[in-house]
Parts: C-alpha cells; sequence; structure tokens
C-alpha cells in the first residue's frame, strides 16, 4: 500500500513539475521563446529573436550577427518567412548594430503562438524589398 501511495504521490508531483515548467514562478508568465532568425538575400544576417511576456507586454529582442550600424526596419508578420504576408502586423524598433528591443503593448506571447507569423529585418529604410533577416515565430 505504501509503494502505491509513493509511486501515485511521485506521478503526480512529476505533472505538476511538467506543467509548471513553461510559467516563471516569479512572474505568472510563460517562458520566453527564442526563435532562430535566417538570413536572407546573401546577407549573413542570422541571429535570434527573443520573445518574453512582461506586465507591459511583449518584449521582442533582436539579435543578428554581421548586421550593419545604420537602421533596418523590423517587423512582425502574418505568414512564414516562406510565404509572408508584406502587410505588418506590429512594427518593431529598427535594428541597429545587430540589435533592437520593442515592447509591444496589448498583445501576448501566446497571440503570436495560436497564429502564423513571423519577424522579418529588411535591408535599410529605402529599401524595404529586400528582406535581410527572417524567423517562423513558433513554440521551441
Amino acid at each position: 500500500m505504501n509503494v502505491i501511495r509513493l509511486a501515485l504521490s511521485a506521478s503526480i508531483l512529476a505533472a505538476f513539475a511538467y506543467l509548471a515548467a513553461p510559467v516563471s514562478a516569479a512572474t505568472g508568465t510563460a517562458a520566453p521563446v527564442t526563435i532562430t532568425m535566417s538570413a536572407q538575400n546573401g546577407s549573413g544576417e542570422d541571429g535570434t529573436a527573443t520573445l518574453t511576456q512582461t506586465a507591459a507586454g511583449l518584449q521582442v529582442v533582436v539579435s543578428l550577427k554581421n548586421a550593419p550600424a545604420t537602421a533596418q526596419p523590423a517587423h512582425v508578420h502574418p505568414g512564414t518567412c516562406a510565404n509572408l504576408n508584406p502587410a505588418p502586423q506590429y512594427p518593431l524598433t529598427s535594428v541597429v548594430s545587430g540589435s533592437s528591443t520593442t515592447v509591444l503593448k496589448g498583445v501576448t506571447l501566446e497571440q503570436l503562438l495560436s497564429g502564423t507569423f513571423a519577424i522579418n529585418v529588411h535591408k535599410s529604410t529605402s529599401d524595404l524589398g529586400t528582406y535581410v533577416s527572417c524567423g517562423d515565430i513558433k513554440a521551441s
């Protein structure tokens, strides 16, 4: 009987640990999701975008290697990198020297993960038609 109780208790604890894993105990929010950003059009601009739910909104941090010092517009678009809707859903702070941090007020990580969205970075403000990096938003 004690073996059954011990096994049952261990199973329950394991289930709670599994369910609590993606949630931060301190804030009660989902764990950050890291998106792989892949270079496009020969840019060499690979990197990551990290999406973190905060009390202020969804924080999006883009970090790219081999990026120029000049501003590169970035957005969240409906679709995937392979089939991107050209109309942005949410503007992000331009990437400068490979870095950008934006807080999207009123947007949740759950909203983006439950839909089909991608983050893309444009070559420059004068060349929005050339994409230099893109990453599909999906749970890791």
